[in-house]
């Protein structure tokens, strides 16, 4: 297995860990009749569950769904340079910086860290970004 794809698979159990983080204070906080509903906006006061959690929480939603977007684009990338059998080191170390960034944007977004949480998202971003264009040179 490639360093990429490694990288990719611990990415992946990370969102799992992400999910956990979330679920886990959202079913406190809100209990189990809500968490478990079909979440009818009616059944819910005309809210979504993330706007009935506490701020904390929320942002550990909010967390979770950003590394799904990210998570699809560094796939990519992964498969990419997988596919066309140009794994370098370079390509490596920008699959664990974006592993990195990940690791550390969550406690960043979960307690607000302003400008950090963003610096620390374009870093993986950018990470991303720099196998995409790897592959193609």
């Amino acid at each position: 297995m490639t360093p990429e794809l490694t990288v990719l698979t611990l990415a992946a159990l990370l969102q799992v860990v992400q999910f956990v983080l979330m679920a886990v204070p959202a079913n406190l906080e809100l209990g189990p009749a809500r968490t478990l509903s079909p979440r009818d906006p009616e059944r819910m006061g005309g809210k979504p569950l993330a706007e009935q959690m506490s701020p904390r929480t929320a942002r550990l939603y909010r967390a979770l769904n950003n590394h799904f977007e990210g998570l699809i684009l560094f796939s990519i990338a992964c498969i990419v340079i997988t596919l066309s059998d140009q794994s370098t080191s370079f390509t490596a170390t920008c699959a664990w910086v974006y592993l990195a960034a990940r690791v550390a944007y969550i406690p960043a977004y979960a307690f607000g860290l302003t400008p950090w949480r963003s610096l620390i998202w374009f870093s993986g971003f950018a990470a991303t970004v720099a196998i995409l264009i790897a592959a193609l040179l």
